[in-house]
């Protein structure tokens, strides 16, 4: 009786032991896969912004460029004017 109460409290204590390296396990890969969401929306962020910083700087040159051709021309329409 007793080697076998020994038997069955030896297996639970392995089905514990392995039950708890699974979870250990499935919390790592939870974790990894959250770090990693995180790096993928970071990097997409990043992206917009680089987007949206490029827009801005095209516009302020072509503004620049329509600004100093008709500064430009008003100058030499009043010198020549």
């Amino acid at each position: 009786m007793a080697l076998r109460m020994r038997q069955t409290t030896d297996a639970f204590e392995q089905a514990m032991h392995q039950e708890m390296a699974e979870d250990r396990a499935h919390r790592e890969h939870l974790r990894r896969a959250a770090a990693k969401r995180s790096r993928a929306r970071r990097r997409e962020q990043e992206r917009s912004r680089a987007s949206l910083r490029f827009v801005v700087l095209v516009l302020t040159l072509l503004a620049t460029a329509a600004g100093v051709t008709v500064a430009m021309f008003e100058i030499l329409y009043a010198v020549l004017g």
